[in-house]
């Protein structure tokens, strides 16, 4: 029988399903034609799959070649199936044996003279292979993302002439690199650079300790963006699975994974002319934007106010979900997008109002209109925000005190209390649900009162209690995880309420 099947695997947002390649040679004017709603670029492999054969000194039918990838209805692209392909046509043929094709998975992408090339989405397929208990082939261009999948069952190869070999039987396949090392930290910028600001520093461990969303507000150069890029470095490094998360994005969108930093947690800080697609994913093809990039990590947006409004307010969904659904007319992608948002801006267009030492040149209505950029649904979410004061001259120049602590010391703190919230719901405390936070949050009669109290003065909203109640319970976790919150961490909590 003149039949082959092999197996493969699309690229469908982070996921990978399995395509069936099904290869049936029969009578007729010599042609290959391939179907299973492939796209421009899979329908190119008939050429490409053509000339690779040849040029690795085997033969290619002289027959009506018909390429089905299964199932029909998911839309194929890329050159991922071209080693499915060639090895289907072969086997078929009586090349190549068709027995060593089961159970095992192939992608890669053909070269005219046979060698194998990359492809993007490797490790979501390896995940994927992995679940099934079945043997993949990659080009030895993605070995070190496939070495990053421990326990899957791995080879790599250079051409198609070393595939058929070892279907064969006449040679073995390489195997990935050794797996990286549990957490390696690859260095980063330090929070011992900043001087002063104490209470931005505070809002800092916060942030990193129950997953807050943080805004920065102060004139230029005070150190709002210093802060930022220093809240990686105070994060708990990533657990394996939520660095094979992490790492499954950047393999979609095409991008390189540096094992020296895969158990980092990502920062994206997009430039304020990005779009609304560009930020959240999209095209036509969906492919992942910042917000799932930094999956798991920190997004940064400098300068808030001059992203566009319809930019921001496209955050508002996936600040609640974590996840965001890109549909289109043929297809639909989710992509995960639990990223920690970490916001900067100035008081006024000028960036002066309420300095002590510079005078601000901007009218009422023009810091209303600045500030309206903003939406209030947006600002509702972020659960901490704070002025952060020009720092004095006199400190910048004065040796590091004792309240300049450096991110190994402040990370152990935030790794320390993070553990109450994990034992205490399984999850950081920006996380936890409704009904969860009533049983972790619980308060006294007094303590209830004064809350109440408050909250009506300031008129918050039922978001903004249920998040100021987060941010308590995870000062609660920095001072030590006590059960009840008493009024020192509500009051806290509540300074934060800036905006």
């Amino acid at each position: 029988m003149s039949l082959a099947v092999t197996l493969s695997r699309a690229q469908e947002g982070v996921a990978a399903p399995q395509v069936m390649v099904e290869v049936h040679l029969s009578g007729g004017l010599p042609g290959t034609n391939i179907v299973g709603l492939p796209e421009a670029a899979v329908r190119e492999a008939r050429d490409r799959v053509r000339v690779a054969i040849q040029n690795t000194s085997f033969e290619y039918p002289n027959r009506r070649v018909t390429v089905n990838l299964a199932p029909a209805e998911l839309p194929k692209d890329g050159g991922r199936f071209d080693l499915a392909i060639a090895l289907g046509i072969l086997a078929a043929g009586g090349q190549v044996p068709r027995e060593k094709l089961d159970d095992c998975e192939f992608l890669g992408e053909l070269a005219l003279s046979g060698a194998l090339r990359g492809v993007s989405g490797v490790l979501p397929a390896l995940l994927r292979a992995r679940a099934r208990g079945r043997r993949v082939v990659v080009p030895r261009a993605n070995a070190a993302e496939a070495a990053l999948v421990s326990d899957a069952d791995v080879l790599v190869a250079d051409t198609l002439a070393e595939v058929c070999g070892w279907l064969r039987g006449a040679q073995d396949l390489g195997l990935p690199s050794d797996a990286p090392d549990a957490y390696i930290d690859a260095g980063g910028p330090d929070l011992a650079d900043v001087r002063g600001q104490p209470q931005a520093r505070r809002a800092l461990e916060i942030a990193a300790t129950g997953g807050h969303h943080l805004l920065l507000a102060g004139p230029p150069g005070t150190g709002k963006t210093m802060l930022a890029e220093r809240l990686p470095g105070i994060l708990p490094p990533l657990s394996e699975l939520e660095a094979l998360e992490t790492c499954a994005v950047l393999s979609v969108a095409g991008q390189t994974v540096d094992p020296a930093r895969w158990r980092r947690r990502p920062f994206r800080a997009p430039h304020h002319t990005t779009s609304a697609v560009a930020l959240v994913g999209g095209g036509a093809v969906p492919r992942p934007g910042e917000i799932s990039l930094a999956h798991n990590g920190v997004l940064f947006l400098d300068e808030l106010p001059e992203f566009g409004r319809h930019v921001l307010d496209v955050l508002r969904e996936p600040m609640e979900s974590g996840h965001i659904v890109i549909s289109r007319a043929a297809r639909q992608s989710a992509f995960p997008a639990q990223f920690q948002l970490v916001a900067a801006m100035n008081p006024c267009p000028c960036g002066y109002a309420g300095d002590p030492r510079q005078r601000c040149q901007c009218t009422p209505d023009q810091i209303q209109r600045y500030r309206a950029r903003i939406s209030g649904p947006l600002l509702d979410r972020i659960d901490l925000s704070l002025e952060v004061p020009r720092v004095p001259l006199s400190e910048l120049g004065t040796p590091r005190g004792e309240h300049d602590e450096d991110s190994a010391t402040v990370r152990a703190r935030v790794v320390r209390a993070r553990k109450h919230a994990l034992m205490r719901a399984g999850r950081s405390n920006a996380e936890i649900s409704t009904r969860e936070l009533e049983r972790d949050c619980a308060l006294g009669p007094a303590e209830r009162r004064w809350f109440d109290a408050a909250l009506e003065r300031l008129g918050l909203s039922a978001r903004a209690y249920h998040r100021t109640l987060r941010v308590a319970r995870t000062i609660a976790d920095l001072d030590g995880g006590a059960g009840l919150l008493d009024r020192s961490h509500l009051a806290e909590a509540l300074t934060y309420r800036r905006f």
